[in-house]
């Protein structure tokens, strides 16, 4: 039995080779769990096609296509669906956005995987095998990441990558966050893989150089804690996202320092605490941002700082004032994205019941357009404020500010600060989707 795993191309992508070159670029890791988790009495031949990477060939031999999805790349995802479906294979869809709205894409499909696909993906395997296919199968309410096979990473060609060496140890978060798609699409409560498992992987892999992908590392404090202290004689350097609860956690952190930890992401999604009590993300703190900085720069760990904007209360004076905050506090690489109300989420519903959403279609949803009517300046002025921030953060003098202060993993920081100023001064290049209907007139 053949069957082609992809992953359709979304808008970073559009344009052949992407925005983000192989220096920004780790190997993903859903196709080849995937791939992993074929039964073992099923002779299977996989291909495994990462569109960002390479062209999918519109005439690839499969009995079986599934394709992964996220909001920005259904439209793709759909085309490549309906293709390949005419050409008589079966297609199954999966992913976030199939989770969020099954029923748009049950349309598309043979058969939807809705949630995580441990569990169901082996059974849709097998009943595909005999004959007897369902059209939805959905994850059961008493899931667990236990006795799970290691990811193939050989089926991906690791010349593409900057790194294979990617890892999981949990998923979902318990925060509420109006603007993120997991407690709507996975729910509030953390799945963990044994920490035993976590740490067999990273040695079979045999890395110095890890990256965990998991959404929140530290929001089960006593796994963290467990995780941290089996990474210790591993004597590796890691680098995850967590939120800026670590900085009250004066243990927790210097534990994720002393297990090797290089580099952390964190939302810290604005500097208005307006605005976050507005997302409800009231946990974040602006006033404490400058102090967690210091600290954990001072435990030799870089920070990948993120930012939002469009929120109800930010006005177009916010864009220079987030670039000031992330120089000033030496933030090692900073992120912008435009707020997005992700179908299924609280501010979709939110904005929608409010008539604020400017389109519905789904490749606009890349956190790089304004798909809705911001509150205190025009979709116009969000989306130019937003791009020029971009270029403003990563202007030569603005890297030299921020890493002469942060002074902290250097020789990375470098290469990613010129890799994120060649995106910053390409957005309008590689972000080529049209303008929503009606953006004009919202504006």
């Amino acid at each position: 039995m053949k069957v082609a795993l992809l992953s359709p191309k979304g808008p970073l992508y559009r344009n052949r080779g992407g925005i983000f070159k192989k220096s920004l670029r780790y190997q993903p890791l859903t196709l080849t769990t995937l791939a992993a988790l074929a039964p073992p009495e099923l002779v299977i031949d996989f291909t495994l096609r990462d569109e960002g990477i390479e062209d999918i060939s519109p005439d690839l031999e499969a009995d079986l296509v599934g394709l992964t999805v996220i909001t920005g790349s259904a439209p793709r995802a759909y085309a490549l669906a309906a293709h390949f479906r005419a050409r008589g294979i079966t297609v199954v869809l999966g992913g976030p956005h199939v989770t969020l709205m099954p029923q748009e894409a049950e349309v598309h499909a043979d058969a939807i995987c809705v949630g995580y696909a441990e569990e169901t993906w082996p059974r849709l395997l097998r009943d595909f095998a005999a004959g007897r296919l369902r059209a939805r199968y959905e994850q059961g309410p008493d899931f667990k990441l236990a006795n799970l096979p290691f990811p193939r990473r050989e089926l991906l060609d690791k010349r593409h990558f900057l790194t294979q060496a990617v890892f999981e140890a949990t998923r979902a978060c318990a925060h509420d966050c109006e603007f993120c798609v997991v407690p709507t699409a996975w729910g509030r409560r953390q799945f963990q893989k044994p920490v035993g498992h976590v740490i067999d992987d990273i040695r079979r892999v045999g890395k110095r150089r890890i990256i965990f992908i998991d959404l929140n590392l530290i929001s089960d404090r006593a796994y963290a804690a467990e995780l941290f202290e089996a990474l210790v004689p591993l004597n590796v350097r890691w680098f995850g996202l967590a939120t800026s609860l670590i900085g009250r956690d004066r243990v927790l952190m210097e534990l994720t320092a002393r297990s090797g930890c290089a580099g952390l992401l964190i939302g810290f999604e604005s500097i208005c605490e307006a605005s976050l009590t507005d997302v409800r993300k009231r946990f974040n703190d602006p006033a404490l941002y400058a102090a967690l900085i210091r600290d954990l720069h001072a435990l030799g760990i870089s920070i990948q700082g993120c930012f939002v904007f469009g929120h109800d209360h930010d006005t177009t004076e916010v864009f220079k004032r987030t670039v000031a905050f992330a120089i000033d506090s030496a933030i090692d690489l900073p992120r912008f994205a435009i707020l997005t109300p992700f179908p299924g989420t609280a501010l979709h519903a939110r904005l929608a019941s409010e008539n604020r959403i400017l389109t519905r279609n789904w490749e606009l949803y890349d956190g790089q357009h304004v798909v809705f009517a911001p509150k205190c300046m025009t979709p116009h002025e969000l989306q130019a404020g937003h791009e020029s921030a971009w270029r403003a953060v990563y202007s030569y003098p603005a890297i030299a500010r921020r890493l002469a202060a942060s002074r902290t993993q250097l020789p990375i920081a470098v290469m990613a600060n010129l890799g994120y100023r060649y995106y910053a001064r390409h957005l309008e290049t590689h972000y080529t989707c049209d303008w929503p209907i009606g953006f004009a007139e919202a504006a």
